[in-house]
C-alpha cells in the first residue's frame, strides 16, 4: 500500500512539474507578464522583438487581443506551421494550444493573453461581489 502512494505521489508531482515546465511564464518569462491571475482567468502581457522565438509552451483556451501589427509563425508539437499576421486591434480566440513561436516579421509583438481556466464560467469565485 505505500508503495502504491508513493507511486501516486510520484505520478502526480512528475505531472505537476511537466506542466509548470510548458507554463509560458516558466519557458520565456523574459516575454510574458501575470497582469491578472485568478480562480477563472489568467490575463497575460506579451512582448517580443522580430526574430525573437519562444520555447515549446502551452496555453489553455484562449483569446488574445493585439496591441499592436505583428507576424509571427507558430510551430505545432506535430511539426505543422501557422503563419499569423495581425494589425493592431484584431482579436483571436483559440481552443487549447502547445507551439513554439517566432516574430517572423519586422514589427514588435505586443498582445495581451487571456487564458480560461478550467471550470471558469461555474467559479463563484468570478461573480462580481
Amino acid at each position: 500500500m505505500m508503495k502504491r502512494n508513493r507511486a501516486i505521489a510520484t505520478a502526480l508531482l512528475l505531472g505537476a512539474v511537466s506542466a509548470s515546465a510548458h507554463d509560458p511564464l516558466q519557458t520565456d518569462g523574459d516575454k510574458y507578464k501575470a497582469i491578472l491571475d485568478n480562480a477563472c482567468v489568467r490575463v497575460l502581457e506579451y512582448r517580443d522583438r522580430p526574430g525573437d522565438r519562444t520555447r515549446q509552451h502551452t496555453h489553455s483556451a484562449f483569446a488574445l487581443y493585439a496591441l499592436a501589427p505583428f507576424k509571427r509563425t507558430l510551430t505545432l508539437p506535430d511539426g505543422r506551421v501557422l503563419t499569423r499576421e495581425f494589425k493592431a486591434g484584431d482579436v483571436l480566440w483559440s481552443p487549447a494550444q502547445t507551439h513554439i513561436g517566432e516574430n517572423v516579421g519586422s514589427t514588435p509583438t505586443h498582445v495581451v493573453i487571456f487564458e480560461l481556466k478550467p471550470g471558469a464560467a461555474t467559479a463563484d469565485a468570478c461573480a462580481p461581489h
